[in-house]
């Protein structure tokens, strides 16, 4: 009888946290409550737990969209607050990895930063989306871009000023073309604080059609080919950080609501 009353005392809990946790997304999308424990929550939350661990282990590739059963799950990842404690986690350990690093004090140590979902967030955008739910639609991302409104990504944002601090040369690679959004991205950059930062590197007209990790392995290899070295790399998509001459460190940030090829 006590096991049985438990048990019903549990599920209501559950349901009232999701509740709460609807009302709250609704009204601001920045709000966290505390991390709510997914197996009680359903075996529907425990698959996309175990969805979004094989999507950051690049073990499931060349995904289209979020599985909508998995809606609520991104949802409340990335706005509970729990994207952004994995987040600093892993900017925490990207600290620990420049503190070690000595720097060769020629002009040549070189950093590369993604742009998209690692300097400057589009969350916004993507709750639009149904947070990865929708297919892509280049053209309603290229409008959005286009409004320079994304807000940085905090940890990212110091971790910006304290490579600059510490004398790197920081290179913004970003997939966004050059023609459509290169002013856009160029303002929105300085605008959430990214300033000072050795170049903003777009796709050009020569690299139209070539994937990710082409286009960016042939920017890293002409940054190689000037004399600088590569100590770190960091991006939200596997691309940013696969292909040739990806530097000493690669750091993958999460991102559970879209893959880039």
């Amino acid at each position: 009888m006590i096991s049985s009353t438990m048990q019903r005392l549990k599920e209501a809990i559950v349901l009232l946290f999701l509740a709460i946790c609807s009302k709250a997304v609704n009204s601001n999308p920045y709000r966290r409550p505390p991390i709510i424990d997914t197996e009680a929550a359903g075996g529907g939350a425990a698959y996309c737990l175990s969805w979004r661990l094989a999507v950051e282990a690049n073990n499931i590739r060349a995904w289209r969209t979020v599985p909508t059963q998995c809606l609520r799950y991104i949802e409340c990842y990335m706005t509970w607050g729990q994207y952004e404690r994995d987040l600093n986690f892993i900017v925490d350990n990207i600290n620990d990895y420049i503190d070690e690093i000595i720097l060769k004090s020629d002009d040549s140590d070189a950093w590369i930063l993604d742009v998209d979902d690692t300097c400057i967030s589009n969350l916004l955008y993507y709750k639009r989306k149904r947070f990865g739910c929708d297919p892509f639609d280049p053209m309603g991302f290229k409008t959005w871009a286009s409004k320079a409104e994304c807000s940085a990504v905090p940890a990212v944002l110091k971790l910006f000023n304290k490579l600059r601090a510490k004398g790197f040369k920081i290179f913004l690679v970003t997939g966004r073309d050059e023609i459509t959004l290169g002013q856009a991205t160029l303002y929105n950059l300085h605008n959430q604080g990214f300033i000072g930062y050795e170049r903003l590197i777009l796709r050009s007209e020569a690299y139209r059609g070539k994937s990710a990790i082409i286009y960016k392995s042939e920017i890293r290899k002409q940054l190689a080919e000037e004399g600088y070295k590569i100590w770190g790399n960091v991006g939200d998509q596997w691309s940013d950080i696969q292909g040739e001459y990806v530097g000493e460190r690669t750091f993958k940030l999460p991102n559970p609501m879209y893959f880039v090829p």
